[in-house]
């Protein structure tokens, strides 16, 4: 018979409130025994603050543990996010760069999606593969024209803004940065340093 994790919760608060009630009930049937012994009540007085702070600490310890336990772990999963999607966008313009692509390059550039789905959001796994899609269609000469390179730049910069938002996504919605505003802003840029060169 295995536990699932709610049962194992409900368990030990069960078992918890059974310890706390019995321990209460013998404290408390303690002290009106002891009611001719002198000090006996302050003992066993304090004997029940003592007993009531260390379960009230370990309470809040293992509340607070468990919330930095979870805290850490999405660090480390931003982290690990933000690491992939910059080298991504590093071998993306290390492969785009030189203005010609081998097969090798392009079944590179499919097999990042491998890494990618350890992280990244499904908008990033859809938008990584439209671009991947569109350089395959692009670059089927293998040699990049000034269109097909328009082309992938835009469908980078659509890929950046689903990056951002699988990043900070929240973090400008807390700042009550429009989502669509930053989009179009973005695809401008890249409209611009396109016209540039």
């Amino acid at each position: 018979m295995t536990f699932t994790r709610a049962a194992y919760k409900f368990l030990l608060l069960l078992l918890t409130a059974i310890i706390i009630i019995g321990g209460y009930i013998l404290l408390r049937y303690e002290y009106k025994i002891t009611d001719d012994i002198p000090f006996a009540q302050e003992v066993v007085l304090i004997v029940m603050g003592t007993l009531m702070t260390v379960l009230i600490t370990a309470l809040l310890l293992n509340k607070q543990t468990e919330v930095e336990l979870k805290k850490e772990q999405s660090l480390r999963y931003m982290e690990l996010k933000s690491e992939l999607y910059m080298d991504i966008i590093q071998d993306l313009e290390q492969v785009l760069a030189r203005a010609e692509l081998t097969e090798r390059d392009l079944l590179h550039l499919e097999f990042f999606s491998h890494r990618l789905a350890i992280a990244a959001s499904p908008s990033v796994l859809d938008e990584y593969s439209r671009f991947v899609t569109a350089i395959s269609a692009s670059v089927s000469d293998l040699a990049l024209n000034d269109d097909e390179s328009d082309d992938i730049s835009r469908a980078l910069a659509r890929l950046t803004v689903h990056m951002r938002e699988d990043l900070i996504g929240q973090g400008d919605r807390e700042r009550s940065i429009d989502p669509q505003q930053l989009s179009s802003r973005i695809l401008s840029n890249a409209d611009k340093a396109i016209s540039k060169f």
